[in-house]
């Protein structure tokens, strides 16, 4: 039995204990592009549409402004919502942008390049 055995000091190894690194978050090329041009989307293209919506859609000839992907609706969802409020988005959609799969990490990485974008005229994206 192994636990039993006698633990011999001569034998002693110091213990390191290495933290795992956590890597830098980050987003694909093809995320960033769908953030840049969220900044255009309005409020209401993250709303379910309703009869008279898609009647208005029809009628001006728009297509339905969500993605077939849902990670990257999710992420459009939440650059939207980014590029309007900044940080102040309500808790339920932050929770929903972290069931798709993205880290708080990226939540802070989008917003804060967001923020710096809209507080200077030049663009800010990896």
């Amino acid at each position: 039995m192994a636990y039993l055995a006698r633990i011999e000091p001569q034998h002693a190894e110091a213990l390191t204990l290495a933290a795992p690194t956590a890597a830098e978050p980050e987003f694909s090329p093809l995320e960033w592009s769908v953030i840049r041009l969220a900044r255009l989307d309005r409020l209401w293209s993250i709303r379910t549409p309703g009869r008279v919506r898609r009647l208005w859609n029809w009628l001006m000839s728009r297509g339905n402004p969500r993605l077939a992907n849902p990670k990257l609706e999710a992420l459009r969802r939440m650059a939207v919502l980014s590029w309007h409020f900044g940080f102040t988005v309500p808790g339920d959609d932050v929770a929903d942008f972290l069931k798709a799969g993205f880290s708080s990490d990226q939540y802070e990485l989008m917003v804060s390049r967001i923020s710096a974008a809209v507080g200077t005229p030049q663009r800010i994206y990896a």
